[in-house]
């Protein structure tokens, strides 16, 4: 018998197999959206191919288990696919980041330029993205408290130097500051001109090195950059003697982790009931320590979230 996880890789043939449907069902043509909320016994578990996507879908999936679902671990690393493919049926539930998730749609339902909706306060992105949501046949479960969102990092040294703890900290010291970023940080408003006109912080030039990147950290730590972009949940910051200044004024938008099901095939309140379990243990903490297990210690994903649930008691261990 086979194991009653399986994670399947998506190879180029599958990959083109989905982008054959990647428009979707017309919104005309989705019946299921007024159907009753299904409840397939056999579930498909979608991941976006990297690290933190894989622990997510692991998890997920593991916790189906436990509740009596058969899964299995689809992962397409192109939302353009696998979102339509969520739509389908084809993948019943995918982790998700709140406001991200909530702007893709929205964009895709209204347009490139259509204004966006993400907001830093939870409850109006939740709100939008129900809405956004609901017509594709999707269902947005309750977000858990782990965030993965864009963050700002300078060095240990230079923030005991300067009593740095907060990005409100850095504007009121007034200190010019190289950043290392994408490029794209010079005109998005939440990097380099929402930095300015949010916390008044002097950014001098952007260093397009990527976000997180390790060139990008590399720079920071060498002194040649002074402030990088990079994530809530990175998980290398200590390799680069790197802290991250907190977010006080909430220039970020909402990124809290949320789990998205088909509601044909997987909007049943066992469910829902079994991934909500995760809501309140979870931590942005926890999600970076669990990142660094598989990057930095190259342990396997689906080992690292079994061993995580288990010690938290929401599996058998």
């Amino acid at each position: 018998m086979r194991p009653p996880h399986v994670r399947t890789a998506v190879l180029l043939a599958l990959a083109l197999s989905l982008s054959g449907c990647a428009a979707g069902p017309s919104l005309e043509d989705q019946g299921e959206v007024t159907a009753p909320p299904g409840d397939s016994r056999s579930l498909t578990v979608g991941s976006a191919g990297f690290t933190e996507s894989d622990l997510l879908a692991q998890m997920y999936a593991l916790l189906l288990e436990d509740a009596g679902y058969r899964t299995k671990i689809l992962s397409v690393t192109n939302r353009e696919l696998y979102e339509p493919a969520l739509e389908n049926g084809q993948i019943d539930v995918v982790p998700e980041y709140a406001a991200t998730f909530a702007d893709w749609l929205n964009a895709k339902a209204n347009g490139a330029d259509a204004p966006t909706v993400g907001s830093p306060d939870l409850a109006t992105t939740m709100t939008a993205l129900r809405t956004l949501a609901a017509p594709r046949g999707l269902t947005v479960l309750d977000p858990g408290r782990a965030v993965d969102q864009n963050a700002f990092a300078v060095t240990a040294a230079y923030a005991a130097q300067h009593r740095l703890k907060t990005l409100s900290d850095l504007g009121a010291a007034r200190l010019p500051v190289r950043l290392a970023a994408g490029d794209e940080c010079v005109r998005r408003p939440y990097c380099a001109p929402g930095l300015a006109k949010v916390y008044g912080i002097e950014v001098t030039a952007v260093d397009p090195k990527g976000v997180g990147t390790t060139q990008a950290k590399q720079a920071v730590q060498s002194g040649q950059d002074q402030l990088v972009l990079t994530t809530t949940t990175d998980a290398t910051l200590d390799d680069f003697g790197l802290v991250l200044l907190a977010d006080d004024k909430n220039l970020q938008n909402a990124d809290h982790i949320v789990p998205v099901v088909n509601r044909a095939r997987a909007g049943s309140a066992r469910v829902t009931e079994a991934l909500d379990r995760l809501n309140t243990v979870l931590t942005t903490a926890d999600l970076a320590e669990l990142n660094e297990r598989v990057d930095s210690w190259r342990r396997l994903p689906e080992d690292v979230a079994r061993n995580y649930l288990a010690g938290k008691g929401l599996i058998p261990g």
